[in-house]
């Protein structure tokens, strides 16, 4: 099994839509801890990236990857716009020229991805973020990959694993972040750009398993 540039697309297609339906959600996770503006923020920056859609179809994938960060840095506010963005951009570079990707070489997109954050949000697992839900699912295919599983079993298991770690951000004391000046009482409170992440991995699950059933 390997995913082509039309399978990406219909990702990106998909994550847009479970932006749009969880926005309430997720902006009701950002008021319990921050600005309250994650949802809208993140609508807002992937309803410009499905603008761009049609103009995509004849690229690779790494150019589409790369779109979609750009589309984000520059419509999105607050801390999401730069993490999310430099995310696709960083997963984009490891993916250019690409018509299709196996399984590798989503490791090494997801790879570049979590490091670009890692490095824009200076931000460790354990400080109540997004990285809490990507390192897991990261490690995760990683250790899929290397055992021989499937693309489609690799997948599953990564977003489950994200699933996860976004659910072990609810008694961490955020570090990082708005989240962060709250202190004590930002523990019991699901962090908001770890719950997009598993809506961003589950995605990437839902569309491309299913080609292998």
């Amino acid at each position: 099994m390997t995913v082509q540039r039309d399978d990406v697309i219909a990702w990106i297609q998909a994550f847009t839509a479970a932006i749009t339906e969880n926005k309430g959600y997720l902006t009701q996770l950002d008021s319990d801890i921050g600005d309250g503006d994650h949802g809208t923020n993140m609508d807002r920056g992937f309803q410009a990236v499905s603008a761009k859609v049609p103009e995509l179809a004849d690229k690779d994938i790494g150019a589409i990857l790369k779109t979609v960060g750009m589309t984000l840095v520059s419509t999105v506010g607050g801390a999401s716009g730069p993490l999310y963005g430099t995310f696709f951009l960083q997963a984009g570079s490891a993916t250019t020229g690409k018509l299709e990707l196996s399984l590798a070489d989503w490791v090494a997109a997801l790879q570049a991805g979590v490091d670009g954050v890692i490095m824009r949000g200076k931000a460790s697992p354990g400080d109540k973020t997004m990285i809490d839900a990507l390192t897991p699912a990261l490690q995760t295919l990683k250790e899929s990959a290397s055992k021989g599983s499937g693309f489609a079993v690799a997948l599953r298991a990564s977003a489950d694993a994200c699933e996860q770690g976004m659910l072990a951000t609810i008694p961490l004391v955020a570090r990082k972040g708005r989240a962060s000046y709250l202190g004590e009482r930002s523990a019991g409170h699901q962090d908001p750009g770890a719950t997009s992440s598993h809506l961003l991995l589950r995605a990437a699950a839902q569309v491309w398993a299913n080609q292998e059933g």
